[in-house]
């Protein structure tokens, strides 16, 4: 049986710019002349008979609800959901909803606020705490967070708190004290009993 020489030959359709079987070629570039237009905004080829519908769902501007900025219908979900300014945000230092227009500037104020780091004992700012954490607190091949850690524990030894904790004197456990209270109350109520027991052995010998 004879094979074709044309198959599997391919002629591109000066109209839709696709490729398409050169046995068919004829009748595909009467069809998509006929029935087909590009779009002026995305390029898409579409049906002639929905060019109007392809417009008004895909690319007629509607106003976002959040900032009233014009935006085509295809991109709004995008935009409201990452670009317009007036949608809500958290902060990352202290989780507080906020239009994202006004996160920057309290992002200045909030990541400026310190926070009692207890392994070292100071005071760092919460913009800087993940990098305070990662050289001081998290151990690294190269040892320097072993150093780092024993040049916190000495500043640590040196600090006022540590030096008024140690001139301060322990307090004393309060069982200690309140058993030493009771002994003291037992005693003398024991002294009180023997007393009157001997007052009453030596009235009755008086008196005869």
């Amino acid at each position: 049986m004879a094979v074709p020489s044309n198959l599997g030959a391919t002629k591109l359709c000066s109209h839709c710019e696709r490729e398409v079987p050169a046995s068919n070629f004829d009748l595909h570039h009467a069809h998509c002349i006929r029935n087909l237009e590009r779009c002026t905004v995305c390029g898409d080829m579409i049906p002639k008979s929905r060019a109007t519908e392809h417009h008004q769902d895909t690319h007629a501007p509607v106003s976002c609800s959040q900032c009233g900025e014009s935006i085509e219908r295809e991109l709004l979900v995008i935009h409201e959901r990452d670009k317009c300014l007036q949608r809500i945000v958290t902060c990352g230092y202290c989780e507080f909803p906020l239009p994202a227009v006004d996160l920057d500037k309290h992002l200045d104020i909030c990541g400026n606020r310190t926070e009692y780091c207890n392994p070292c004992g100071k005071y760092v700012r919460l913009c800087e705490k993940l990098a305070h954490d990662l050289q001081f607190h998290e151990g690294n091949s190269d040892g320097t967070g072993d150093s780092s850690r024993e040049q916190h524990r000495e500043s640590n030894r040196s600090s006022p708190a540590a030096e008024l904790s140690r001139r301060v004197p322990r307090e004393r456990p309060r069982d200690t004290s309140q058993r030493r209270w009771l002994v003291t109350i037992a005693i003398t109520g024991i002294a009180i009993i023997i007393g009157s027991f001997v007052l009453q052995r030596r009235n009755p010998s008086q008196q005869q």
